[in-house]
């Protein structure tokens, strides 16, 4: 099982709580594959931390994650999804 960890810089801060909560309840309610999912918002970035079985490299929850933003967060933005951490856990 794998702890991935992506952040989103450059999301508008008038919408960052709010897709924080949706992206959240958009993984809980349509991906099954994905567990313990949380996006938050600290001010300046959205981070997602999921675990799955299935995703050494965090690709697909990348791209998980970039469908979600472009759903939620519809002004349009120049930020960028990157890597944090992907930890190996039983």
């Amino acid at each position: 099982m794998y702890r991935i960890i992506l952040e989103c810089d450059g999301v508008p801060v008038l919408v960052g709580e709010e897709a924080a909560n949706d992206i959240t309840e958009a993984f809980k309610a349509n991906y099954p594959h994905e567990h313990n999912v949380v996006c938050s918002w600290n001010g300046k970035s959205l981070r997602l931390v999921a675990e799955n079985d299935h995703d050494p490299d965090g690709l697909n929850l990348m791209d998980e994650f970039s469908d979600n933003i472009s759903a939620y967060i519809t002004d349009g933005f120049d930020g960028d999804i990157k890597l944090i951490e992907i930890e190996i856990i039983a």
